[in-house]
C-alpha cells in the first residue's frame, strides 16, 4: 500500500487519538495532512507538531491562541519551524474534511458531523465514518453524495459486518446480526433503571468513550442508531437486522447467509482494528491489536434484547422505517435528553421517554431530508421540542451551528 494522506476530524477525542496511535505505529503508511478539534487547543497543537500536520481546524477559540499553542508545542518538541495553516470557527471541520486527503476519518460526535461528512465525500476522499449521526440524520443526502465503496464504516459493529460480507454476495445475505454489550445495566428491569446516576451510566463494561456515546450505550440508543446505520450502509431491510446481547463483546457482529451459514467477526473489545481498517481499507495493517488467545478456556453468552427495559432499539426501527427527517428528530431529542440527565434535571429513563414523545409529536412536515438546511431545521425543531417537554430553556440545547 502506498502512503495515504489522512485528515482526522475529532482528533482529540477517543477515536481521533487512537487513529493517530495507529498512524504512529505504521510509519510510512500514512501522512496526516489535517486535524480538526472542538476546543482542546493544547492537545491538537501537540498532535500537529508530532505528525507535522500542515492544517489545523478548531471550532472554538482564536487563531492567535491556536498559533501560540502550536509555537509552544513546537518549541518543546525541538521543531520551532513548524507553522501550519490554522482555521478557526464553526466551519473549521468542514474545511479540514474538504482538504482532498485520500482518507478522511470523521470521529466527530453528533449531528454537527453532517457538513464535514458531505465535504469529504464531495472532495472525493474515502470517508472512514465513525460519526454515525451524520449518516443517520442525513441518510438520503449522504447516500446520494457517496460513490460505491466510498464510505468505510468505523463503528466496530459495522466494520465487522463489512468484513463478514467479504464472505458472500449481497444477494446471499439473509440477515445482519448486530451485537450489543447490554451496557452497564444489562439485566435490570425498567423500574430498577429509574434511579441510576450519571456516574453509573458512564461506567461502560468494555469501552472508554465520550459522555454522549457512553450514555447512549447505557440506554441502548447507540444500538438503535446502529440499526439505522446498518440499514443505510448495507441496504438491508429493518426486518432483517437483529440485535443480540453479547456481554463479552468478542463477536462484534455477524452476517447470516441464505444457505444457513453465519460469518462472525471477532476480536478484543477495542476500537483499534476498526479504526485501522478505516484508514487502510481494503488492506489490513500488521499487528494492530492482540488477537484472542485460543489456549485459554472462555465462555461467551448471548441473550435476547429486553425491549421493555430498553425501548430505544424498537423506537429506532420505527423511526428508520418512517425515514425522512424522523431519524434526525430521534437523534437530536436524544442529545438534549442526555445533557439534561447529566445536568441532574431528569431521570435516566426519561431520556428515551422524551425521545419517544418528540418523535410522536413530529409530523414529518418540519424540515426536508433532501437538503442540509432541511435536516438542520428538523434538528432544531426536535431540540426545542425536547426542551419544551422537559421544561428547559430551548436556546441552551441548540448548538450554534444548528441555529
Amino acid at each position: 500500500m502506498s502512503t495515504r494522506t489522512v485528515a482526522v476530524l475529532g482528533s482529540t477525542g477517543s477515536i481521533g487519538t487512537q487513529a493517530l496511535e495507529v498512524v504512529a505505529a505504521h510509519p510510512g503508511r500514512f501522512r496526516v495532512v489535517a486535524l480538526s478539534a472542538g476546543g482542546n487547543v493544547e492537545l491538537v497543537a501537540r498532535q500537529a507538531v508530532a505528525h507535522e500536520v500542515p492544517l489545523i481546524a478548531v471550532a472554538t477559540g482564536s487563531v492567535d491562541d491556536v498559533r501560540a499553542a502550536v509555537a509552544a508545542a513546537a518549541a518543546a518538541a525541538g521543531r520551532p519551524d513548524h507553522h501550519p495553516q490554522v482555521v478557526v470557527g464553526e466551519e473549521a471541520a468542514t474545511v479540514a474534511a474538504g482538504c482532498g486527503a485520500d482518507v478522511v476519518l470523521n470521529g466527530i460526535t453528533g449531528s454537527i458531523g453532517l457538513r464535514p461528512t458531505l465535504a469529504a465525500l464531495e472532495s472525493g476522499s474515502v470517508l472512514a465514518l465513525a460519526n454515525k449521526e451524520s449518516l443517520i440524520v442525513g441518510g438520503a443526502l449522504v447516500r446520494a453524495a457517496a460513490r460505491p465503496d466510498q464510505i468505510v464504516p468505523v463503528d466496530s459493529e459495522h466494520s465487522a459486518i463489512a468484513q463478514a460480507l467479504r464472505g458472500g454476495r449481497g444477494s446471499e445475505v439473509r440477515r445482519l446480526v448486530v451485537t450489543a454489550s447490554g451496557g452497564p445495566f444489562r439485566g435490570r428491569s425498567r423500574a430498577e433503571l429509574a434511579d441510576v446516576t450519571p456516574e453509573q451510566a458512564l461506567a461502560h463494561p468494555n469501552f472508554a468513550m465520550g459522555r454522549v456515546i457512553t450514555t447512549n450505550s447505557a440506554t441502548l440508543v447507540n444500538k438503535g442508531l446502529e440499526v439505522i446505520e446498518a440499514h443505510l450502509l448495507f441496504d438491508v431491510p429493518f426486518d432483517r437486522i437483529d440485535v443480540v446481547v453479547h456481554p463479552q463483546q468478542q463477536i462484534h457482529s455477524m452476517v447470516e447467509f441464505h444457505d444457513g451459514s453465519t460469518i462472525a467477526q471477532l476480536g478484543p473489545p477495542r476500537m483499534l482494528v476498526p479504526i485501522a481498517l478505516g484508514l487502510s481499507w481494503p488492506e489490513r495493517l500488521e499487528d494492530v491489536d492482540v488477537p484472542c488467545d485460543w489456549s485459554l478456556a472462555q465462555s461467551w453468552d448471548f441473550h435476547p434484547l429486553d425491549d421493555e427495559a430498553f425501548p430505544a432499539v424498537r423506537l429506532a426501527r420505527q423511526v428508520g422505517e418512517a425515514g425522512g427527517t424522523y431519524p434526525a428528530v430521534y437523534n437530536a431529542a436524544n442529545e438534549v435528553g442526555v445533557d439534561a440527565f447529566h445536568d441532574g434535571t431528569i431521570r435516566f429513563t426519561d431520556i428515551v421517554d422524551t425521545v419517544e414523545r418528540v418523535v410522536v409529536d413530529h409530523d414529518g412536515s418540519t424540515g426536508d431530508a433532501s437538503s442540509v438546511e432541511g435536516v438542520l431545521a428538523a434538528d432544531r425543531w426536535a431540540r426545542r421540542r425536547a426542551a419544551e417537554v422537559l421544561g428547559l430553556p430551548s436556546s441552551t440545547h441548540v448548538p450554534e451551528e444548528a441555529r
